[in-house]
Parts: structure tokens; sequence; C-alpha cells
């Protein structure tokens, strides 16, 4: 990937010369093979349940159809959601809104997407959880990830509901019912800040923010970062966070991993890197053995990824 054109030095930089850019670029082809390579990486981590919140404001219409269909061919569960922003003016928002109505009345699973509080208008907010309420899923959005959208407990408090997925709340202050995703590694990429799960009321899930596929891993950075804040913190609230993610999809309960690990608990986990999933099975079907995947062509799937992001990364 390029350099932006200018070192971003805060959040709303980062945003602005980095993941905005790359987001207007994307087509259908590039998600197809950027969601099957995650798809992928997340089922060779053991992931067998992928909570998705995607943006490509040049090519909204099918795109929710694409990244569940790239999932499916993996052999991954995937719950869609695209993220509405009025970042391109009231027409994207409504076209996202669209794409959200059409792919879950359609039959498709998910939520309904929102980028961040501090990209929309009080309406599209509003039009969002309406539009939620109808469908009768919830809505998932970035929350106070960076202090420019510290007002987002205020504005959303009328709106949101315990069936949303709150992302981020680092800079949270308004309490707000819903399910808090803590993403420790995006956020301390990003420097906003530590979100402090631990003390809130909500229920806590972790999350990647797209940034990897390990959530192992994601669970390890999870507990150094709580004992750095507080030094009587153990390994078990991180992997009750971890755990948690099953009521965002339930049946992933009944999934089987064998992992090459003999201990898989809290404490010898928050200790042991490169744990592995050695064989994956979901609905009964094997989709990884001996750590490879068994519905697509793993090197396929990442030589056609390499040859999409060779082609964004020209259009930088």
């Amino acid at each position: 990937m390029p350099a932006p054109p200018r070192s971003p030095t805060t959040f709303v930089e980062i945003l602005e010369q980095v993941w905005w850019r790359l987001d207007v670029a994307l087509d259908l082809e590039m998600l197809r093979w950027s969601a099957m390579l995650g798809a992928l990486e997340a089922l060779e981590c053991g992931t067998t349940a992928i909570v998705d919140h995607h943006e490509s404001p040049s090519a909204i219409e099918g795109s929710l159809d694409v990244i569940a269909d790239a999932c499916s061919e993996v052999g991954v569960r995937v719950l869609c959601a695209y993220g509405v922003t009025d970042r391109h003016g009231a027409d994207g928002a409504r076209r996202g809104l669209e794409e959200n109505e059409r792919f879950l009345r359609s039959g498709g699973r998910g939520m309904v997407g929102v980028h961040a509080a501090f990209t929309c208008r009080d309406e599209t907010l509003a039009d969002a959880a309406e539009l939620a309420t109808d469908l009768g899923v919830g809505v998932h959005i970035h929350v106070a990830e960076g202090a420019v959208d510290r007002d987002a407990g205020k504005r959303l408090a009328m709106l949101a509901s315990e069936s949303w997925l709150l992302v981020h709340a680092v800079h949270l202050d308004d309490g707000l019912p819903g399910t808090i995703a803590h993403n420790p590694r995006s956020n301390m990429n990003n420097a906003v800040g530590y979100a402090r799960p631990a003390r809130r009321a909500n229920p806590i899930v972790l999350g990647t923010d797209g940034i990897g596929a390990d959530m192992l891993d994601e669970f390890r950075l999870a507990y150094v970062r709580h004992r750095e804040d507080d030094v009587e913190a153990s390994p078990e609230a991180a992997w009750s966070w971890l755990e948690n993610g099953w009521q965002l999809v339930p049946e992933a309960r009944d999934d089987v991993v064998r992992w090459s690990y003999g201990a898989m608990d809290p404490w010898s986990l928050a200790f042991t890197t490169d744990v592995r999933a050695v064989d994956v099975e979901i609905d009964g079907e094997v989709v990884l053995r001996d750590g490879i995947a068994t519905r697509v062509d793993p090197v396929e799937v990442r030589a056609k990824a390499a040859e999409q992001a060779e082609r964004l990364h020209r259009l930088l």
C-alpha cells in the first residue's frame, strides 16, 4: 500500500489520509477477494463466525451479497452490515440504507450498519434506527472511537437499544444500551486511547476492527492492556469478552475446533503464543483439515487477493 499524501498525526487524519481513500477506491471484485481472504484467515485461526462492518461508497449496491457469498464459499458464518454515512452526501447515505434493507429483506443475516455518529446527520441516524427496528435487528455502529465523536452518547441516547452493537466506545461518557465491541489492537494502532471495558455495565465482546483475524491473539492483547490499566486484572475478564461473542452468533457454540495446544483455558493461553486451529467443523462439515481449508484453495485465494490489492493500491 502506498504511503498517504502526508503523514497523519491525528485520528481524523488517519481516517482521511488512509482508510477513507481506500474505501472510495473499492469495487465489487476487490471486495470478493478481500472478504474471501479475511474469511480464510479467520478460519485458519479457528474463528467460525465474523461480524462484519463494511463500506465501499463507489460500489454500494450488491456489496453485502458479495461479502456474504465469499464467506459462505470458505465455509465461515457472517453477519453483514453496510456502514451508512453522510460523508458522500445525502444520496450516499440513502444508498447505504437501501443496501442494508435490500440485503436483510432478501434473507441476508446481519445488522443495519452506520459508520459513526460524527459522519452522519441526526436524520440519518434516526433513519438507520427506524430501519433496524422495522427489520427486527440491531444497529452496528462505531461509537466514540476518537475524541471527535465524543458527543455520540448524547446524539444516540434516544435511539439506541439493547440490540445495538456499539464498537469501540473509547470516549463514551454517556451510558448507552447495547453490546460494546472492544478492539484493543485497533485502538492502540490509531492511538485513540484505552476503552477500559471492564468499567462498563454493558455486555462486552472482543473484536479486531478488521486489523487481524486471530481472536486468541486479540484475547492476549486485551488481557495485557487490561493488566496495564489494573494490576489486579486476570485473563478471565478478557476471556469472558471473547466468550461473549457467541451471544452474537449463538449457533457457533456448536462448531468444533481441534487446536494445536492442549490447555485451552485463559491462564494458559494468555501466555502461550502460536496456538493454531488444526481441524474445524461447522454445521457438521469439516471446513479445515490439518490446518488447510477444504472448500477453497488457500494458494489461489491469496494470489487473487494480492492481484486485487495491487490494483487497489494503484488507485490510491
